[in-house]
């Protein structure tokens, strides 16, 4: 919990590449001190019923997995939440150079696949453009 209580960024190591990255968190703090009203700074924001640890991955997954079928969804999962930020950011910003940092991707267009831009949204984009 000491590691989002009264900071600005969270620092995660990617477990694909190994290579640490930094997010901004201040939007989030007053949700931050709401959630953790009362929790020690020596405890995980979600902890494990398991042990003394956090929660696993898989146990992140189960957890969407299950709130999305109170829903009536099926294809919700973590990653999921990974692709419509990239979505939502791209269509908000256009930027996807930053995108495509940010999700530590070699290519533009490893980018624009990932988060689903299809080339009819890119045609359509580009329909009234002119220099």
């Amino acid at each position: 919990m000491a590691d989002v209580r009264d900071r600005t960024h969270v620092v995660i190591i990617e477990k694909k590449t190994g290579k640490k990255k930094r997010f901004p968190i201040m939007a989030l703090q007053s949700e931050i001190v709401h959630y953790t009203a009362g929790m020690r700074s020596d405890e995980y924001l979600f902890a494990s019923r398991k042990g003394n640890g956090p929660i696993t991955t898989t146990q992140a997954y189960r957890a969407l997995v299950k709130a999305a079928s109170m829903i009536d969804r099926d294809d919700i999962g973590t990653h999921t939440m990974r692709k419509t930020f990239g979505y939502h950011y791209y269509k908000r910003t256009k930027d996807i150079v930053t995108l495509m940092e940010i999700f530590n991707h070699s290519a533009p267009s490893i980018t624009k696949r990932y988060i689903g831009i299809t080339q009819d949204e890119i045609d359509q984009s580009l329909k009234d453009f002119l220099l």
